[in-house]
């Protein structure tokens, strides 16, 4: 969040997580964290510990909202983090709410209970004084991995301010049917959508990101293992692996074990795209490169300076260990993403709500949102 902020004239003056392997990550990349990141659950934070800001960003756990979660939705135990952040602003003193907001999770949220947890948030963030604008953007726009996410722009309503129940709506990838079609269901939550440009079409493919490993290192799988892997795929996935092995010249796929009907399965992606980049639990969760051509095959982990690429961070320090980085990726948003939404949708705005921008008036505020498990 705060690497594309920054590339657009954006400054932070604050950042919380809750997690340590986070802090350690963020404390190695950005030395002046020492002044403004603060490790703790939001759900403790006083307002008092917060500085006045123009943006407010929250990405709180995805967990009990993502479709391949508990689908607990705002009363999980981690999701539940929202209301956190929901609080802090709201006991602010008005005078010191941030101008905008930028909320981001999964597109799960969108259709979570039913649809009820998003409509039951957008309505606080209402009564909090904000209009909201959601829309989906996909990191595949901008770098080869497949990463969808929900992002809500909320910006502050002013005393004289109408904002009316009618938008005027149409369909495009940034505001699919879903969305569309939830927006113009509700009426009673106070929309302020934005005409918004269609992102730019993919210039780069998976094996423009890949390290040049040698076929001898030890980061390729043993022949043993690797033959495991394949074995793990169905009749329709092992049909397309065997295609690639037997090509005359090496291509490059993606593998996530997903249990299917309670057997763990290797499901195979191969056009050129990664997989979402997930957050390694229990050893799970981390994506697996599988090269293939010329009659042979290897199967290796992305390293984790793939995976910074993956999400355009392509410079991040990377001092921890593998499945640390592959945590700290996974929960991460992409920056180009970011950079984006900061140039076509924040910037803007801010020039025509509140003036020209100076060094001391665009400052963002980090907030992580983390509920402690």
């Amino acid at each position: 969040m705060r690497l594309g902020l920054q590339s657009e004239g954006w400054r932070t003056i604050f950042a919380n997580d809750f997690d340590t392997r986070k802090e350690e990550i963020y404390r190695a990349n950005f030395p002046d964290s020492g002044r403004h990141f603060v490790l703790g659950d939001i759900n403790g934070l006083s307002h008092h510990e917060i500085p006045t800001v123009a943006l407010a960003t929250a990405s709180f756990p995805c967990n009990d909202l993502s479709l391949a979660g508990s689908r607990e939705g705002l009363k999980g135990k981690n999701s539940s983090a929202f209301w956190g952040f929901v609080r802090l602003l709201d006991t602010m003193p008005e005078q010191r709410r941030p101008q905008l907001l930028l909320i981001e999770n999964v597109p799960g949220f969108l259709s979570s209970n039913d649809g009820k947890d998003f409509e039951n948030a957008m309505l606080v963030i209402n009564d909090l004084g904000y209009a909201v604008d959601p829309f989906i953007l996909d990191a595949a726009n901008f770098v080869p991995q497949s990463r969808q996410r929900l992002f809500i722009l909320c910006r502050r309503i002013r005393r004289w301010e109408k904002i009316g129940s009618s938008v005027l709506l149409e369909e495009t990838p940034l505001r699919p049917k879903a969305l569309t079609q939830f927006i113009l269901c509700h009426p009673t939550i106070k929309w302020s959508i934005r005409s918004l440009p269609l992102p730019p079409l993919l210039a780069s493919r998976l094996e423009d990101v890949l390290d040049d490993v040698p076929p001898d290192a030890s980061a390729w799988w043993n022949q043993e293992r690797a033959a495991y892997l394949l074995n793990q795929m169905s009749e329709k996935h092992r049909a397309i692996a065997n295609k690639m092995i037997v090509g005359s010249a090496s291509s490059f796929g993606t593998v996530f074990r997903r249990v299917r009907n309670k057997r763990s399965m290797a499901e195979l992606r191969t056009d050129g795209i990664a997989g979402c980049l997930r957050t390694p639990r229990g050893g799970s969760g981390r994506q697996i490169l599988f090269k293939a051509g010329r009659g042979s095959f290897q199967v290796r982990l992305l390293t984790a300076r793939e995976c910074a690429r993956l999400m355009g961070a392509d410079e991040f320090k990377i001092e921890v260990p593998l499945n640390q980085a592959l945590f700290g990726f996974g929960d991460a948003v992409c920056v180009p993403v970011i950079q984006w939404i900061a140039k076509h949708y924040l910037n803007p705005v801010w020039k025509l709500e509140y003036g020209p921008t100076t060094k001391d008036s665009q400052t963002t505020i980090g907030l992580t949102a983390k509920a402690r498990a």
